[in-house]
């Protein structure tokens, strides 16, 4: 008589429905920017060629070794930049944490004792001594521990990526403080040359005065304008220290002590950074990355959750264990040995909405990262377009402060030898020493708004930054 064939029961299709799904894993995919990148920038000089990004190390191009120094120092001693780099490592290790669920965890458990027992009639006691392995492991049947690995190793490169925007932001923090520290004492200088002059000219009313030339109004007026040149400066200077701390503060240094050489803000140069097409901005954005790497973790805690919905959980142990109550306290005599292995499976009946819950929060905060991401993105096209804007303006701002102030240093002179052959009045004079202050004053203020366009457009386009081999998100 033909036997029939046998059939496996429901817990066999379960358990091989369950390695088959195993190998299911959702593959984790980087999200795209949800923000048409469009074809050309509006501000960029339309007859100019097309660029490639800048490289690494932009600082260099404002040629000075001061500045180099300075930075490197920062990058080494910025204590906010050390916290980035911790972050970094905990990333790490919350990875390396990760990847260890995949493994079986094996533990050796060793005891011995002595127990003395006391019923009246009589005593005695007893030695024991024990030595066990136990292995236990949960099979991953919906793939939960390597979407953890994942997610994990997205979250490391989004931290990395963060690091990198702190060292860009640090760099242009530290470049834009030096500027205007020169600036500061660009201005302060610019103070002192024109309290000087307004000496000069006071002594030339008294001397006008005395001769009977000029009247005490006109020598009280130019007394008021000395007096009042010299309370400028007192300001300009406590700004100067001010700025001086805050740079040491960049370096990671105290600021008692602390001093720079500094050379002339018109003696740096003005470096034209080579702007990419808008396209290539989102490659070149370590802010961008990172967002784009907490939503690839942000996939993967989705997919997490949802294998927290199906019903079984295979669990694998296994033990071994030997006894002796015959046993001296050093060694095992006599042992007796025990083994088990155990199968378990583990069904959910009824959570109360809490698993559905949670895949329902952890959607919503996917869909949170992806508008954060369109919204940066868009921000970031808007500070290139900006940046822009202001290096073109800034450059012809000042050039023609340039010619503003040559014009006043002219008007000046004239002024002046017109009030000594007494063809002018106080007044005339005055104005003129007025209009080369602030002529001279706005020229500093606007050299120093062009090199803080550059590195605004420098920063907006990642610093030459981008993304190492092997260390974007799966």
């Amino acid at each position: 008589m033909r036997k029939p064939a046998p059939r496996s029961g429901p817990r066999g299709a379960i358990v091989l429905a369950a390695f088959a799904l195993a190998g299911c894993t959702p593959a984790l995919v980087a999200p795209g920017p949800g923000v048409a990148a469009p074809a050309a920038w509006d501000e960029a000089d339309p007859h100019a060629p097309t660029a490639r990004a800048p490289h690494d190390g932009w600082w260099q191009h404002f040629r000075s070794r001061e500045l180099e120094s300075l930075i490197s120092e920062a990058l080494a001693g910025n204590p906010d930049l050390a916290a980035a780099t911790e972050r970094v490592v905990q990333a790490e290790i919350a990875l390396r944490s990760a990847g260890a669920t995949l493994f079986p965890a094996v533990n050796l458990e060793a005891a011995t004792g002595l127990q003395t027992t006391d019923s009246g009639s009589a005593s005695g006691t007893t030695r024991s001594s024990s030595l066990g392995v136990a292995m236990g492991y949960e099979i991953d049947l919906w793939g939960s521990k390597s979407l953890q690995r994942d997610g994990a190793r997205a979250q490391l490169a989004a931290t990395r990526h963060d690091h990198d925007a702190a060292r860009l932001s640090l760099r242009a923090g530290v470049a834009s403080a030096y500027l205007h520290l020169l600036a500061q004492r660009e201005r302060l200088a610019i103070a002192e040359g024109n309290l000087a002059i307004a000496e000069r000219l006071f002594a030339l009313v008294e001397a006008r005065h005395r001769h009977g030339a000029a009247s005490a109004l006109d020598v009280s007026r130019q007394r008021s304008t000395v007096l009042a040149q010299r309370d400028a400066i007192l300001p300009l200077r406590v700004q100067e220290r001010q700025m001086l701390r805050a740079l040491a503060l960049l370096l990671g240094r105290v600021p008692q002590g602390f001093e720079i050489t500094g050379v002339g803000l018109l003696a740096l140069s003005v470096p034209d950074p080579a702007v990419p097409l808008p396209g290539e901005l989102l490659a070149r954005r370590p802010d961008l990355a990172a967002t784009e790497a907490r939503l690839v973790a942000a996939d993967a805690n989705i997919a997490i959750a949802r294998a927290a919905l199906f019903p079984l959980k295979l669990s694998l142990s296994l033990a071994s264990t030997a006894d002796s109550s015959a046993l001296a306290l050093t060694g095992l005599g006599s042992p007796t040995s025990t083994a088990s292995i155990t199968l378990s499976l583990l069904q959910a009946v009824f959570d109360g909405g809490r698993l559905r819950a949670q895949v329902e929060t952890t959607e919503s905060q996917r869909r949170e990262l992806l508008e954060n991401y369109r919204a940066r993105t868009l921000a970031a096209l808007k500070e290139v377009e900006d940046a822009l804007a202001a290096a073109a303006r800034t450059r012809h701002q000042e050039a023609t402060q340039h010619e503003i102030r040559a014009e006043a240093e002219r008007a000046l002179r004239l002024s002046e030898l017109r009030y000594r052959s007494g063809s002018d009045r106080l007044d005339t004079l005055l104005d003129a020493q007025r209009s080369l202050f602030s002529a001279q004053d706005q020229l500093v203020q606007q050299r120093l708004a062009r090199l803080s366009a550059a590195i605004d457009l420098y920063k907006a386009l990642g610093g030459g930054w981008s993304s190492p081999p092997g260390d974007s998100a799966p």
